[in-house]
């Protein structure tokens, strides 16, 4: 068993030079600590990364430190003991943080990998989704595509296969921008994705020959609640405004003429009915809800209920209860909807994200394709592939 002896918490970095929490705990198997990622491109329905700030997270961190030493931690479920003690005085992203430290210390005591913690039999391993062209939010550039990801999905036997296909698709995508943007420089957004002044049609051109050319499947992540209010939504890169029926007419039109496997938040994070349309219309796609369900009990019981999904995108620290994900997981493969485990756009080099989406069978595995924050959690990823052999 875990006996926690102390806890404590400080601000470093992320990948855009953010703070975010690092959470570290003394305990009985030795030292652990864990850093929680944070999102820029947040849902409104998401729980709060931090109660008041993360100065303040960091505070009542050690205030309430002396109260776990009486608690022992034996197996995934006795998080309930943390979680009772930590009620009401830190955030999501801190409670994730610590969660995620407990479970490195009890895989460390009990001898096992931290998804072995969760499901000791697991065996499906991911398809990785990554972001090759961004936009929206995550881009800086005044002209971008109002979308904000442009996303490949390979299809190879192993996930390393996969990480090199990406990387060099990616390549190949930087070759194919710098022929049809003429002001594109290969820079890169807040995911390590190229930044173009395209506009989401002529980037799906792109995409589209990146999926001929190699064999794997593309989608989209809309972020529509992003630049949707006052009941339409707010093209910029070509400036017009839609309503919500020709949003869902032309989400349709790309589903259909670019093929698309892939797409997530189509439409605003309350608009059930639009997404279970677009379900309807298109039940072979994945129809990803992110904004409209931010890792909730409660919302994805709701977008069930909508028939709005088949599709769920699971991001821990939107929650920060680990119980909770695993409610969430079971509750969306119970109605046969996938799992996409998925980083932000804020990251760290913590990689424990590939342990739980391995543990609670994602089916996909969005990541990004490269830079180091990244390429920790895929490489990881790897790791537990080859262990299994």
């Amino acid at each position: 068993m875990v006996k926690i002896k102390e806890v404590s918490a400080t601000a470093i970095l992320d990948s855009r030079n953010e703070k975010t929490i690092l959470v570290s705990i003394k305990t009985n198997a030795g030292n652990f600590s864990a850093s929680a990622p944070t999102g820029k491109s947040t849902g409104k329905f998401e729980a709060k990364p931090y109660i008041k700030s993360i100065d303040d997270d960091i505070k009542k961190i050690k205030q309430i430190s002396e109260y776990f030493s009486d608690e022992d931690i034996v197996n995934f479920y006795d998080l309930r003991k943390v979680e009772a003690i930590c009620e009401g005085h830190i955030g999501a992203n801190t409670l994730f943080a610590l969660e995620s430290a407990v479970l490195k210390a009890m895989a460390k005591e009990q001898k096992k990998q931290v998804w072995q913690l969760i499901n000791l039999k697991a065996k499906q391993l991911p398809r990785l989704v990554g972001n090759v062209i961004g936009g929206g939010k995550h881009s800086k550039s005044d002209k971008k595509p109002d979308f904000q990801e442009f996303l490949l999905i390979p299809n190879t036997k192993t996930i390393k296969q996969a990480f090199e296909l990406n990387k060099k698709i990616k390549q190949e995508a930087e070759f194919l921008l710098k022929k049809f943007d003429e002001t594109f420089k290969s820079q890169k957004n807040d995911e390590n994705a190229w930044q173009t002044s395209l506009n989401e049609k002529l980037v799906m051109d792109i995409l589209y020959k990146l999926k001929e050319m190699f064999g794997l499947d593309i989608g989209l992540d809309v972020a529509s609640s992003s630049f949707y209010s006052r009941k339409k939504y707010h093209y910029l890169n070509p400036k017009l405004d839609r309503t919500n029926e020709e949003q869902v007419e032309y989400i349709s039109n790309l589903i259909s003429n670019f093929n698309l496997f892939y797409i997530e938040d189509s439409f605003n994070e309350e608009n059930f009915e639009s997404f279970s349309k677009l379900l309807k219309k298109f039940p072979k796609s994945l129809i990803v809800g992110d904004d409209l369900v931010v890792t909730n009990h409660e919302r994805l019981k709701k977008a069930i209920q909508f028939k709005a999904i088949n599709s769920i995108i699971i991001k821990p620290n939107q929650n920060g209860s680990l119980l909770e994900v695993a409610r969430i997981c079971e509750l969306a493969k119970k109605h046969n909807i996938k799992l996409v485990f998925s980083h932000r756009s804020g990251e760290t080099e913590e990689n424990i994200l590939a342990d739980l989406a391995f543990g609670f069978g994602a089916d996909f595995f969005k990541c990004g394709i490269d830079g180091k924050e990244r390429e920790s959690k895929i490489k990881r990823l790897i790791e537990i592939e080859g262990s299994l052999k």
